[in-house]
């Protein structure tokens, strides 16, 4: 229980003014189709996040806790400096074909979730707990958060 009560705060935390809010608002002005936007987002958010607890718990067993934070660590200061690599565009690109409301939503939501604060959190507590059915569900609550119309 404890494991879920932190994982909880802790993701309700680091998920306002996030970038995934921005997303969630951008798709919706979008196609103004609520439904599948909130379906893509389910879908994308456990994808996501239970591969995030599985790995996070698998390697909490077979690492030591300070293998772990220097992992963590060294992953916080890539992600810090990643936006600061130039990225040249390409000059032949292309408009994706039409995949549809849901299909969109879970491809974008997916990708951005991808190294996200809330991700390395739900990695980093599902080690350190070494029990990702308690820690992912904490997800849900995140989801509810983007999706509720405040």
């Amino acid at each position: 229980m404890e494991a879920f009560l932190v994982s909880t705060a802790i993701v309700a935390l680091a998920e306002i003014g996030d970038k995934s809010q921005l997303l969630v608002l951008t798709l919706a002005t979008h196609f103004r189709k609520p439904l599948p936007i909130i379906l893509g987002i389910l879908a994308a958010t456990l994808l996501n996040h239970v591969a995030a607890a599985e790995l996070g718990a698998w390697l909490g067993v077979t690492m030591s806790t300070r293998s772990l934070r220097w992992i963590l660590c060294l992953s916080f200061i890539g992600i810090a400096i990643w936006p600061l690599i130039a990225v040249k565009p390409a000059s032949n690109a292309q408009v994706a074909p039409e995949i549809g409301v849901f299909a969109t939503t879970l491809c974008t939501f997916f990708l951005l979730e991808m190294g996200d604060k809330t991700q390395f959190a739900t990695f980093a507590l599902a080690a350190n707990y070494r029990s990702p059915l308690t820690v992912w569900p904490a997800r849900h609550w995140e989801l509810c958060w983007r999706t509720c119309p405040w």
